[in-house]
């Protein structure tokens, strides 16, 4: 654990030595700038400039139609394994039937 800490230290020693240096100002705004002169060289302005933005700083994230997918595969899963947890505990209640208990004398 003492890794991780030291080297989230060294990240944080060098990102503050970069933007004391300017240098996270200075590519934030290239990067700004290069996405406004996409979005200027648009020959069809998107309805949306700031999705526009955010899809060429990849900022965007899942795609909506994935999202559903990811979303109705989750509730799909859940579903499963809600239902084997319940055969879980109908086959242990069944087999308990079997097995004697250490108060029945199995452990003489």
């Amino acid at each position: 654990m003492s890794y991780y800490r030291g080297s989230e230290s060294k990240r944080e020693q060098f990102r503050r030595y970069l933007e004391k240096a300017g240098v996270l100002d200075t590519l934030t705004n290239v990067l700004l700038f290069a996405v406004l002169v996409a979005l200027y060289e648009e020959t069809e302005k998107p309805n949306n400039a700031l999705d526009f933005l955010k899809h060429h700083l990849g900022v965007a994230g899942v795609e909506t139609a994935d999202a559903e997918a990811l979303r109705l595969g989750v509730s799909e899963l859940q579903q499963k394994c809600d239902l084997l947890t319940e055969e879980n505990k109908e086959l242990r209640k069944r087999l308990l039937q079997y097995e004697p208990t250490p108060e029945d004398g199995a452990a003489e």
